[in-house]
């Protein structure tokens, strides 16, 4: 039983947010799937632009904290555009043993507690 690949899990990650940010409304304009290709997402709400970084972690680390230098980063290039510039970590560990890798074949468990605004 392989355990899911870096790419995997940030796939997995992928549709948790975008799923949310489908049920807040949001109209996708570029979807970017690739890893560590930033943003993932580019879509617009109530007319404004947001780009959205997804990054997928494993128990136990701490889905809400983020690489300050890159998201610095992506938000100037951000402001270029007039855009809001957010963070979506997802926590994602094993149901059956938080300290054993997910599998193609394991059920797991999702800490995702929505989008963190960087100002």
């Amino acid at each position: 039983m392989a355990e899911l690949s870096k790419q995997e899990l940030h796939n997995l990650a992928m549709n948790i947010v975008g799923k949310d940010l489908e049920e807040q409304g949001y109209e996708f304009l570029a979807v970017n799937s690739k890893f560590k290709k930033d943003p993932q997402f580019v879509a617009l709400k109530n007319k404004k632009l947001h780009f959205v970084i997804v990054r997928a972690v494993s128990y136990p680390d701490d889905p809400k904290i983020y690489d300050e230098a890159l998201l610095n980063k992506m938000k100037n290039h951000a402001d270029k555009f007039n855009a809001l510039t957010f963070f979506a970590g997802v926590g994602l560990a094993n149901r059956s043993d938080y300290e054993r890798p997910l599998s193609k074949i394991d059920d797991y468990v999702v800490n995702y507690k929505g989008l963190i605004k960087i100002e």
